[in-house]
């Protein structure tokens, strides 16, 4: 991944974009990562990835709803408490 420093990716913010077409660029303030620029392909294809992982939770968790693998509120609340406990 090509990576530029915020003001050189400002000043040639429309070589960023083409570059952006061919890979990730990254975008570093004070040597810290802020940014990527990406492709509007690249981030359609993330988002899809992510609509499908999400689904497939969903999925899931209508399974386990509909098998009667499920816990109310309260029994949750306590296991949380337990491992809280048990941690300290």
């Amino acid at each position: 991944m090509k990576i530029l420093n915020a003001s050189d990716a400002k000043r040639q913010f429309g070589e960023v974009l083409t570059k952006a077409q061919r890979g990730p660029v990254g975008i570093n303030r004070n040597g810290k990562p802020i940014a990527v620029v990406i492709s509007a392909s690249e981030y359609a294809q993330i988002e899809a990835l992510k609509e499908a992982h999400l689904k497939l939770a969903i999925e899931a968790g209508l399974a386990d709803l509909q098998a009667g693998r499920f816990s109310d509120g309260e029994t949750v609340i306590d296991r949380l408490r337990q491992r809280v406990n048990s941690d300290e």
